[in-house]
Order: structure tokens, then sequence, then C-alpha cells
């Protein structure tokens, strides 16, 4: 008898499931994507086997994949439902919220709007970029640290151009050090505008896409946006203004005090940067990294840490960023000197 019970409790264990989801007409497109490219991305990354005819999606599986589809689908739709355009990429991001224990719900990730211009608009797209921009608003100083493409700048940007054009601040201040990745200032041509330019212009490219570009010089010109190199901050009292420091990985400890006690009344700071690409002459100490240290656990300061998982490029930056962290894990790993081991000293035996 004991034994007819536990086969009866494995049988019940492996019965599969099944759902199906009737998608309203209209939202069927926008879910299952252009060529049903969604509808793959879907079947790529969930248990659940999904299949879609017509309007209507069938979900078969164990129980808990099933429910876990479900959910997907549901999210996705809400997603639709707003607006959003979604995509293969946010497929795979809001599967990767669901179950990395976060609780965060994807539609309200994907939905969180800061911008529009022109039909584009600008959204965080996956939980730690939410995190960030959430931190942004709460918080007087952020720093977002993260690798490169997590959408550091550019959110930090969004959220500037919002606060002014909410009259939350009067100024938009962009500011980064001038510090050559295998380049000289000296080597370059022109006047010193000329040659500080091509390290501002990431800025002005992010500033472009969220601003009328016929507007900006007029803006500039007022001084209601500033671009400037770091240098240009000393002395100054920074009041009612939203600046952010780009390429902070690439301060000093002086210069990274020096920008921090700018901050006036009525400001907000938010700065950014890639503690992995630090081209500071003779291996000096990172600003940033120094500062996130000392200033970890101070109310109302927040530190925003954005990792691969938050690469919104092409999928291969994300694997270009965890290969190099690898590597360079290794090879600190081979310097690392051996403990308890005798040292041989030349010339004696």
């Amino acid at each position: 008898m004991p034994e007819s019970n536990s086969s009866d409790i494995r049988a019940r264990a492996v019965t599969p499931a099944r759902s199906t989801i009737e998608i309203p007409i209209e939202l069927t497109f926008g879910l299952l994507g252009p060529a049903d490219a969604n509808l793959r991305a879907l079947e790529g990354v969930l248990a659940a086997d999904v299949h879609a005819r017509g309007n209507v999606i069938t979900l078969a599986g164990t129980p808990a994949d099933v429910a876990l589809a479900e959910r997907v689908v549901a999210e996705l739709l809400a997603a639709v439902r707003s607006g959003v355009a979604v995509s293969p990429e946010e497929v795979r991001r809001s599967v990767a919220m669901m179950t990395d224990g976060s609780g965060e719900s994807p539609a309200e990730v994907l939905t969180l709007d800061i911008i529009s211009r022109r039909g584009k608009t600008v959204r965080p797209k996956t939980v730690n970029q939410k995190n960030y921009v959430d931190a942004i608003d709460e918080h007087t100083i952020v720093f977002g640290v993260g690798p490169a493409g997590t959408g550091k700048t550019y959110l930090a940007m969004a959220k500037a151009v919002q606060a002014l054009q909410t009259k939350q601040v009067s100024r938009i201040i962009l500011t980064r050090p001038a510090v050559e990745a295998g380049e000289r200032l000296g080597f370059l041509p022109g006047t010193l505008n000329d040659k500080i330019d091509p390290y501002l212009r990431p800025l002005y490219d992010a500033l472009h896409d969220m601003m009328d570009p016929e507007a900006i010089p007029k803006l500039m010109e007022a001084g209601v946006i500033e671009v400037a190199p770091l240098a240009f901050m000393r002395g100054r009292s920074l009041n009612d203004a939203f600046i952010i420091l780009d390429e902070a990985q690439n301060t000093t400890a002086e210069q990274m005090k020096m920008f921090l006690t700018r901050l006036g009344f009525g400001s907000k700071i938010v700065v950014t940067g890639d503690a992995s690409q630090v081209d500071l002459p003779g291996g000096a100490t990172s600003g940033m990294r120094a500062a996130v240290d000392i200033l970890r656990g101070i109310d109302d300061i927040h530190i925003a840490e954005l990792t691969s998982a938050d690469v919104v490029r092409h999928r291969l930056v994300a694997e270009i960023v965890d290969a190099y962290a690898q590597f360079e894990a290794q090879l600190a790993e081979t310097k690392r000197p051996q403990i308890g081991g005798a040292r041989r000293i030349p010339g004696r035996r």
C-alpha cells in the first residue's frame, strides 16, 4: 500500500500542465513582434512549451514552468498595452527580472517614462536601471558605477533634462575630467576649447537625443546648460542645478573632493563612471573608487551599482565585459603573493 501511494505521488508530480491565453487582437502584433520574433524569444528563454495560433497562446509543461510563462506573458501584455514597443531583448530581460528574485514587475520597469521627444521615450530597461533612476529622484548625490553600456550617463542626462523641463532646477551642468586615453591634449589641433571638445562630445550627443538641437545653443549661451571640463568647477558654488560628472573614474581623490564640495542649495549631483576603465597616469588611485568607499552609508548619498546584466547595447558588449572581468580576476590571482611558502633569495642555497 505505501508503495502504491508513492507511485501516485510521483505520477502527480510529473503531470504536465496546460494553459491557453487569448490575446486581444489589437495587441497581438505588439506582443508577438515582427515575424513572431518575440514569440521565438519566449520559446528560447522559457522552460514551458510556447505555441501561438492566431491570437491564442498555448503554454505546456510543468505547473511551475507554465505559471512562470503565464506571468511573463501578462507582464509583457501590460507593457504593450501601455505603448511600449516590446522587442526580443525586452522579452529576455523580463524573464530575467521574474527569475532573479528581485520581485520587480517587468511592466513597471519597462513603462517608467522619463522623457519623450519626437516619439522616442527614454525608459530604464532593467531592475538596476530602475533602481538607479529612483535613487536619483530620492537622493541629493548618486553614484552610478558600472561597465560600459549600462546607461549610467544616458539615464542621468534624461533625469537632468526632466528636472529642467519641470522647473525642479534652473540649469544643467555637465562635466568630465579631460584625461587622455592614449592621446595627448597638446597634440590635438586648435584652441583650448577645440582640444577639450572631444572629451565632452558624448555629453553633447546624449543632450541632442533629448532636446531640440536648435534650442541647445541658445540654452548654452544663456547659461541654462553648461558643458565644461572638471577643472573649470574649482572655486564655484553650484546652486539650483542638476550636475553630472561623467567618466568619474578618471578623477583624482583631490578632484573628486573638490567637485563634491561644489554642491549648493537646491542642487542634485550624479557621478557616473566605470571602475574598470581608469586612464589616470602612473597608476594613480581613482577618486571615484575612493569616494565610493569613503561616502558609502552617508544619508542622502546613494551608490547605484550596475553590472554586465544591465548592458543595453549589443549583446556582445555584456559578454566582452564579463570576459575582461574574468581575465583581470585571474591575472590578479596569479600576482597574489603565496602565503606560507618559503621565498628563495637569489644567490643563496
